[in-house]
């Protein structure tokens, strides 16, 4: 072959190769071209299910005639079929229009080729969806007529359960509690009237089967009305089933109603570096349970817990320490609590002038300030870290303002100007000088965080501690003056996760309950 011949023969075959690969740029992805063989293949599979779904159903409708002919949901099984047999049409028709776009194999065709795979797709599930649920529920009533007996039993037991659930003695409490607070009567006027009505309802269908239960529990399935049996049958079933949790919540709800709790930041911590950072807050969750509206009586106990957060809740609760991140009063659910941040305990303070079952307003030299009555001493405690200092009337109102706005309070120190509550508050540094918050470095530099020398530079300080030559090691108080052992190293501390969303918890110990001192 001369060389002139094997030139030629050379561009033929590189344009051949330039044509080749050119043509393999140009066509359907080789993911979409994947996707059209599965769906292809899942079409034929759908086919086949509804074919042995349809002889199946037909088959039950023919030998159960009598059965079927008295059920209402039966009157409707041949057009679901038949709407499943047409949607499994619809993704044959989207299947022949992948064919050609598969045969045209061209790239630009992509969008539209994963346009009609995803619609064959939904249109097939649909389908086969349907026509199984028609399976499902022809098999269900055949499988009941097969045990009449049970069937007579299980409703006997369902109504059983219905009546076992005293629906006088909730009414009973829920009358007190309509009583104490009248907002809620209408909401638990409605509740009760829906729990009563399960019962109506359970009884009627009781009533009514007496003749076709008595044929089914002798299995004497030919005189028995299935069309009036199986439907009172689940009208028992979920009247029974229903009646114990709403009547539960009931219980529950009216019971809220006597209790107010807060939940209170008493600690924060972050631990480890990096990307395995994880937040911490230690919540206090107080709660005072009362004995009626008046709250001449009550019980405050209290909960501490540390609790695994997110960084981002880690974060928005960062300036609230000692603050309460959410407060529900007596008188509301516990889902009405509130949950913008303001200091501890203020919610119970009532506007000048007037009083609560908490307190009331006392005047002295000229100024007015919030005095808690004496059964809420604990309560009070435990709200304002055991150093509550009575509030006067201009900041009260001050952060009465901000809550109707549904903004937090920080307040202002007198005489710094600072924030007096929350992480950079005055009066919060000084309560939670000794925080793992505080330890860290938290408080940054104020004269109340952890650093060395400890508070010899603080107001709060004795002469002794001010002086860095004086002995600091610790004191045993009492018989002796001999320091202090030092103390057995605690256990680390143990985490858990917080509830969601995070509820108080029962006790660790019974509470202090009151009197009822006379009010002032």
């Amino acid at each position: 072959m001369s060389k002139s011949s094997l030139r030629i023969l050379a561009v033929l075959l590189t344009v051949a190769i330039i044509v080749v690969i050119f043509a393999g740029l140009d066509g359907l992805p080789r993911e979409v071209k994947a996707q059209i063989a599965a769906e292809r293949k899942e079409f034929t599979a759908a086919q086949q299910q509804l074919k042995a779904d349809r002889d199946e159903v037909s088959g039950d409708l023919t030998k159960e005639a009598a059965l079927f002919s008295a059920l209402p949901s039966a009157r409707g099984y041949t057009d679901r079929l038949t709407r499943a047999e047409r949607w499994l049409g619809a993704a044959s028709t989207d299947l022949e229009q992948l064919a050609k776009l598969e045969k045209q194999n061209r790239k630009r065709d992509k969008e539209e080729a994963e346009r009609l795979i995803s619609h064959a797709k939904q249109t097939r599930t649909a389908a086969v969806a349907d026509a199984d649920v028609v399976r499902k529920d022809a098999a269900h009533w055949i499988e009941l007529k097969q045990h009449l007996p049970q069937e007579a039993q299980d409703m006997e037991r369902d109504y059983k359960a219905l009546h076992s659930v005293d629906l006088a003695a909730l009414a009973t409490a829920i009358q007190k509690a309509e009583s104490d607070w009248p907002a809620k009567k209408g909401d638990l006027d409605s509740r009760l009237a829906s729990a009563r009505d399960l019962v109506s309802r359970g009884d009627q269908a009781w009533n009514s089967t007496a003749d076709a239960r008595r044929a089914a529990a002798a299995n004497e399935y030919t005189k028995v009305d299935f069309a009036t049996l199986f439907p009172a049958a689940d009208t028992l079933k979920t009247s029974a089933t229903e009646l114990p949790k709403q009547a539960e919540q009931l219980k529950t709800l009216s019971g809220q109603l006597y209790q107010s709790w807060d939940k209170i930041l008493e600690d924060m911590e972050v631990r480890g570096s990096g990307g395995n950072k994880s937040y911490d807050q230690k919540i206090k969750t107080v709660t005072t349970q009362l004995s009626d509206a008046t709250g001449k009586s009550s019980t405050a106990t209290s909960d501490d817990k540390w609790v695994d957060v997110s960084k981002a809740q880690y974060e928005a609760q960062e300036k609230n320490l000692g603050m309460a991140i959410e407060h529900k009063p007596a008188g509301k659910y516990d889902t009405e609590s509130e949950k913008t941040a303001q200091p501890a305990g203020l919610a119970y303070i009532a506007p000048y002038g007037q009083s609560n079952q908490y307190g009331h307003w006392e005047g002295s030299g000229g100024n007015s300030f919030w005095v808690f009555y004496g059964q809420y001493a604990l309560m009070r405690d435990l709200l304002f870290h055991r150093d509550y200092r009575p509030y006067g009337r201009y900041e009260y109102e001050q952060y009465y303002t901000y809550r109707t706005r549904n903004q937090t309070y920080y307040g202002s120190d007198p005489q710094t100007q600072a924030p007096k509550y929350g992480t950079s508050g005055t009066a919060t540094q000084q309560q939670y000088s000794s925080s793992t918050f505080a330890k860290g470095g938290g408080f940054k530099d104020s004269k109340y965080a952890s650093k060395a020398g400890g508070y010899r530079d603080s107001n709060y300080a004795t002469p002794a501690a001010k002086d860095p030559n004086a002995d600091h090691s610790p004191r045993k108080f009492g018989a002796g003056s001999s320091p202090q052992p030092q103390a057995t190293p605690q256990a680390p501390r143990s985490y858990r996760p917080a509830p969601t969303p995070y509820r108080p918890s029962a006790p660790r110990s019974p509470g202090r309950s009151f009197g009822s001192p006379r009010r002032r």
